[in-house]
């Protein structure tokens, strides 16, 4: 994939591919890709991080984690397709419940511009996997919390938020922040489910890496391997990121 990147339709080395690559509308389609991407694992690491402790804290029945684990597990590898239409089926329901909240609240969804076809729609529908994905990840490291460290901390005075600020989330940080990014590239390299729910509406780049490689109109296997390699850089760049991030958050462990 990186040599043909840098080949011409002939099979000539080249850097026009390199230079297309950043310039519009290629551009603005990595920037929306990299901006989904951002939203969907905040939002789902933040959430699945507060479901899976909610679901492992103390006081919460066995029963409950092991079917919570059990959806997670199917949700987190149902996309594609199927999803992509599971959720276009419930367009039916959400147009009665935004009708309830433009009657009752009077706040139209529809005319600030959500729909399940844009931006918002594949936002949404990426979360049903996202969030999962996250217990499943984020779980093993709740567990490593030990009840001994919440008992010493009340003992020496601390409140709830303290023992948070200064105990929990220095521990968990390394893994949370690893989960992130898994979130990230797993939200940033969806093909299927995207282009099942949005098809050409919203460009982000698997879309488009799928149109010239498979396109009637235009197929240009070369300039889509650059695009993918392209991709990789965004991911490299993440990682550089997160690796000095880790590094810090973890020394706290030692």
């Amino acid at each position: 994939m990186i040599v043909g990147a840098f080949k011409n339709a002939h099979g000539g080395a080249t850097l026009h591919h390199m230079h297309q690559i950043v310039q519009q509308p290629y551009r603005d389609q990595y920037w929306l890709t990299i901006k989904v991407s951002l939203i969907t694992a905040g939002v789902g690491s933040f959430l699945g991080l507060c479901i899976a402790y909610a679901m492992i804290r103390e006081g919460t029945p066995r029963f409950l984690r092991t079917i919570l684990t059990t959806f997670s597990g199917v949700a987190a590898n149902f996309a594609g397709i199927p999803l992509a239409f599971a959720f276009i089926a419930t367009l039916g329901t959400i147009g009665i419940a935004t009708t309830f909240i433009k009657d009752h609240l009077g706040y139209d969804l529809y005319a600030h511009g959500f729909t399940i076809f844009g931006q918002t729609g594949v936002e949404l529908t990426y979360l049903y996997f996202q969030i999962p994905l996250m217990i499943l990840v984020i779980a093993p490291a709740i567990d490593g919390l030990r009840a001994e460290w919440r008992e010493a901390a009340s003992n020496l005075g601390a409140t709830s938020w303290q023992f948070w600020r200064y105990v929990g989330i220095p521990v968990l940080l390394p893994s949370i922040l690893g989960a992130f990014i898994l979130l990230f590239g797993n939200s940033f390299s969806a093909y299927a489910t995207a282009y099942g729910l949005a098809g050409n509406s919203v460009f982000l780049i698997p879309i488009t890496i799928g149109f010239y490689y498979s396109g009637n109109v235009v197929s240009d296997p070369h300039f889509a391997q650059a695009l993918a390699f392209g991709m990789f850089v965004v991911l490299a760049v993440m990682m550089l990121l997160y690796v000095p991030l880790q590094r810090r958050s973890a020394r706290w462990m030692r």
